[in-house]
Parts: structure tokens; C-alpha cells; sequence
């Protein structure tokens, strides 16, 4: 595809996504918002096998059962660590025992679940806050990149770069502030917050580059035109969503 028509496509793509979770929030009911996520998720899991090299199909069972769960149960992070437990003892009673089966009940399940639970917890305006920090954070890594960037970020992916990154952050953390702080208490927690949130979601990216070059694969999947796959485009959200959720625990939110 010439690049111009897979810019376009990329717009298009971005357009339709930011339209399906523009309506998910102004519906605002938990039952919806379930099932949005339990999507993503159904799509996520897949690709993470993948690129885990995970085969094990009973993994699809398990996911299954922690995302119905995760709707009643009152701390569904515990849910991980359960089914972990259940599935190991599995696959090692039935002598087929490969850790790497188990890595998709952490990544993307872990991610997905803490997004879940802010939403649970702190309502459709958390969420919004880490919209905007992750995508800020991405935009601002990308222009800065492009005009500032020299100096390597990391070896896991080339073309990152010292700047962007910088730039990225304090782009996410300034957007999150000032969305976040007439919610906190606190001037400083709002912006710590929103600092930390930021810069795990480089490090979520970061991750899924690095899952990406051990499989030799340039995009997770191709189910989204001109962007690959769901954890192509969550990658972030799934490493800011604990971070944000953790603090605001901390903080009393």
C-alpha cells in the first residue's frame, strides 16, 4: 500500500475506533463497558499467544472464565493469580507443562482487568484520564521524535528516541494534570499521578516491541488497517492501567 493511502487508512482506522469509544462513554453503563473490554480482550488474547508461542487452546477456556467473573467478583486482579494456579497444575498433572502457557493470564489479562477495575472503582472519568495521558504521551513522543530525537532510547526499539520519549512524557503528564487535579486533594499527587502513569505506559510499548522482536513479527496482528493488531494500540494502556490504579489507591483517590 503507497504510504499516502496507509496514512489515510491509519486516520480512517483511528476514526472509527475514537467514534466506538467516544459512544462506549457517554453510555456510560457498566454492563457495555464489560463487554467493550471483554472484545478487546477476545481479540488481545490471540495475538499475545502468538507472540508468546503459546499453542495451549485451553488458555482460551481460562480467559473466558476470568473475564465472566471479573464482572461479580469484588477484586478481580485476584482472579489472575487463581487461574495461573488452576491452569499450572493442569497443563503439569497432564505433563505438558510450558511456562510460556501461562504468560497471556499476565499480559494482556492483567492490563485489561485493571482497566476494568478503575472503571469499577473511580467511574467513566478514569478512564478518561488515562485516554488522554497515553495518547498525549504517544503523540508527543512522536513529533518530538521527529524533530528533536538523536539520541537512542532503547535497543529493543531502534527508532525511539532519547527526546521523544521526554517529550512524550512531559506531554501525557501535562494533559493528565490538569484533567486530574480537580479531582485530587492534592496539587502534587495529581501530577505525580500523572508522571507515573505516563511513563509506564512508554515502558507498556516498550514491552510489546520487545515481545514483537523475539517473534520476528512487525505488528502484533492485522485485524486494524494501517495499525496492526489490539496490542499494537493497548500496549501502553495496559502497563499505565496498574500504575494509575495503584496510586490512586495510595493517594486515598
Amino acid at each position: 500500500m503507497p504510504p499516502s493511502n496507509e496514512h489515510t487508512q491509519r486516520w480512517k482506522t483511528a476514526l472509527v475506533l475514537l467514534l466506538i469509544i467516544a459512544l462506549v462513554g457517554l453510555i456510560d453503563i457498566p454492563l457495555l463497558t464489560w463487554l467493550f473490554f471483554g472484545a478487546v480482550y477476545a481479540l488481545a488474547l490471540p495475538e499475545a499467544m502468538r507472540l508468546f508461542r503459546s499453542g495451549d487452546t485451553t488458555l482460551y477456556l481460562y480467559a473466558a472464565g476470568v473475564w465472566l467473573l471479573a464482572f461479580f467478583y469484588p477484586h478481580p486482579s485476584d482472579l489472575i493469580f487463581g487461574a495461573m494456579l488452576i491452569m499450572g497444575g493442569m497443563l503439569a498433572y497432564r505433563r505438558r507443562l510450558e511456562i510460556r502457557s501461562l504468560y497471556p493470564l499476565l499480559y494482556p489479562t492483567a492490563g485489561l482487568l485493571f482497566l476494568w477495575m478503575l472503571y469499577r472503582e473511580y467511574g467513566m472519568i478514569s478512564l478518561l484520564w488515562i485516554l488522554v495521558i497515553v495518547a498525549l504521551t504517544d503523540v508527543g513522543a512522536y513529533y518530538t521524535g521527529r524533530k528533536l530525537g538523536k539520541t537512542p532510547f532503547s535497543p529493543t526499539s531502534p527508532k525511539k528516541t532519547l527526546e521523544g520519549v521526554f517529550g512524550g512524557i512531559a506531554l501525557g503528564t501535562l494533559g493528565g494534570f490538569l484533567l486530574m487535579v480537580g479531582h485530587q486533594h492534592l496539587f502534587l499527587s495529581a501530577l505525580f499521578i500523572a508522571f507515573a502513569a505516563s511513563v509506564a505506559s512508554v515502558f507498556g510499548d516498550l514491552f510489546e516491541s520487545y515481545l514483537k522482536r523475539e517473534a520476528g513479527v512487525k505488528d502484533s496482528g492485522d485485524i486494524l488497517p494501517g495499525h496492526g493488531g489490539i496490542l499494537d494500540r493497548i500496549d501502553g494502556y495496559l502497563f499505565a492501567a496498574p500504575a494509575l490504579y495503584i496510586l490512586l489507591k495510595l493517594v486515598g483517590g
